[in-house]
C-alpha cells in the first residue's frame, strides 16, 4: 500500500470541493474467511504477483457512505477514485465505467452527452495529478503498468446511448480516452435493444454502422445489458472481438439480468470474453441462492463448461459503498431485473460476501482457483490472460 497516496481532487483549495462523508475504502464489512492452506495462499499470492490481473468490469471509486446522498453527489461530477483501495487490490488493469447509469450531472435521467463527457474529463484531470493510477489506451500500457506496479484504468461506458444518432461522438469519445462501449443499457436506444423491452428487435441499421467505426476505431464492444438478440447480432457484425463484461447464466439462475447460452455462445465465437459479475442480488445459484462468491463460481463453472476457459474472466461490477443501497436509490433508472414475478426465490443480503469491493475481489477469486485445483495456466487466464489476448485483435 501507498504510505501516503493522493487524494482525490487534491489539487482544490479548501472550500472549492464539496465535502461528503464517504464510504471506506477498507474492512465497510467483515472481510470474507476464505478456507486456504499455507501453501495454497502462498501459490494463490503468487499467482496474482506474476500474472496480469484484470477486472472486465468495475466501478474504483468511492460513494458517499449515505448511498442516499449519492444523486448529490453525482452533480459535482466528481466521483472520487479509491487510490489506497486500489493500490492494495492486487490488479493491474480495471476497466472503470464512471458513473454510467447513475450520472446525472445537470438533470435526473442519465446517459446525457454533456454527463458523460464532464465525468470523463472530471476523471481524467484527477488522475493526472498523480503517479501511482494510470489511464490505459493499449496493450502496451497493460503492460507498462504490470512492469511498473502500477494500476491502470481503462475507462468505458455501459451503453453508447449518449451517441444519439450521431456516428462521430464514438471518435469523440475514443479521442478523449475512452476504449470500451456497450451497444444498450436496460432500454432501447438508436443501436439496438436493451434487456428491459418485453419485444426484442435486436440491432439497428445505425447500430451496424456504429459497431463498423467501434471496430475500425478500436473501442472494445460490451453486450452485458442488451437483449439477446442484440448481443447476438453485435457478435455476428462485428470483426473483431465481443466482451460481455459483467453478466452470469440464465442456465443457472433464470431471470432478465442473466444471459441465455446463445448469447454466451455467440460471444465466445467472436473470440471474446464473458466478465463474470457479482452485482447484488444478480448471479445467485439455486446451489447458493444467498448471494456470495460461491454463488458467483456456479456461474463461473456453468460458463467454463459451455465455452471453455478460454473465454471466461470476472467483471464483479462492485465499488466502494453500500451496492445494494445504490440499487435502491437507483432503482427506477438502473432496472436491473434481478428478481421477476414469478422468478426464483432468493434470500436478500447486505452484501456479497466474498466479493464486496475491488480491492478484496481478487484475492479472494484466486484464493477460490486454488483450492479448487485450477493450473496456473489455467488461472492466468481468467485472471487476465483470456482478456488481455481479445484486446490484442481490438485494440489498435
Amino acid at each position: 500500500m501507498i504510505d501516503d497516496p493522493y487524494e482525490s481532487y487534491g489539487y482544490l483549495e479548501p472550500g472549492e470541493l464539496a465535502e461528503f462523508v464517504l464510504a471506506p475504502e477498507f474492512d465497510r464489512v467483515p472481510r470474507y474467511e476464505a478456507e486456504l492452506t499455507a501453501d495454497q495462499q502462498q501459490r494463490a499470492d503468487r499467482l496474482l504477483s506474476e500474472n496480469i490481473v484484470i477486472s472486465l468490469h468495475d466501478h474504483p471509486v468511492r460513494f458517499p457512505d449515505d448511498m442516499r446522498h449519492t444523486p448529490e453527489y453525482n452533480r459535482t461530477g466528481r466521483q472520487h477514485t479509491a487510490f489506497r483501495g486500489l493500490a492494495s487490490s492486487r490488479m493491474t488493469v480495471v476497466f472503470d465505467n464512471m458513473m454510467d447509469g447513475t450520472a446525472c450531472v445537470t438533470g435526473n435521467a442519465p446517459w446525457r452527452w454533456s454527463d458523460i463527457i464532464t465525468d470523463l474529463g472530471m476523471r481524467q484531470a484527477d488522475l493526472a495529478h498523480q503517479s501511482e493510477v494510470a489511464v490505459v489506451r493499449t496493450v502496451a500500457d497493460i503492460h507498462r503498468v504490470h512492469t511498473e506496479g502500477k494500476v491502470g484504468l481503462v475507462f468505458g461506458l455501459e451503453a453508447a446511448t449518449p451517441i444519439e444518432n450521431e456516428l462521430d461522438r464514438l471518435d469523440v469519445l475514443y479521442g478523449l480516452g475512452l476504449r470500451q462501449i456497450g451497444i444498450a443499457y436496460s432500454d432501447a436506444n438508436a443501436l439496438g435493444c436493451g434487456l428491459n423491452e418485453s419485444f426484442d428487435g435486436g440491432l439497428s441499421a445505425f447500430g451496424r454502422r456504429a459497431i463498423q467505426r467501434m471496430n475500425a476505431l478500436g473501442l472494445a464492444i460490451d453486450v452485458s445489458h442488451s437483449s439477446n438478440r442484440t448481443g447476438i447480432e453485435t457478435c455476428e457484425a462485428s470483426e473483431r472481438p465481443v466482451f460481455m463484461t459483467h453478466a452470469g447464466a440464465k442456465g443457472v439462475w433464470d431471470t432478465p439480468r442473466m444471459k441465455s447460452d446463445d448469447v454466451l455462445r455467440a460471444v465466445a465465437e467472436s473470440g471474446g470474453v464473458i466478465g463474470i459479475s457479482a452485482a447484488p442480488h444478480t448471479t445467485l445459484s439455486h446451489e447458493h441462492p444467498r448471494h456470495t462468491i460461491l454463488s458467483v463460481m456456479d456461474h463461473f463453472r456453468y460458463c467454463v463448461d459451455l465455452v471453455g476457459i478460454e473465454h471466461v474472466a470476472f467483471g464483479p461490477d462492485t465499488l466502494y459503498g453500500d451496492h445494494v443501497g445504490l440499487h435502491t436509490v437507483f432503482g427506477h433508472l438502473l432496472k436491473l431485473g434481478a428478481a421477476a414475478p414469478g422468478g426464483p426465490a432468493f434470500d436478500k443480503v447486505e452484501y456479497v460476501d466474498g466479493l464486496e469491493n475491488p480491492t478484496e475481489n481478487f484475492g479472494n477469486i484466486c484464493g477460490w482457483l486454488v483450492s479448487e485445483g485450477f493450473s496456473d495456466k489455467e488461472i492466468a487466464a481468467v485472471l487476465g490472460g483470456n482478456i488481455l489476448r481479445a484486446l490484442e485483435s481490438i485494440w489498435v
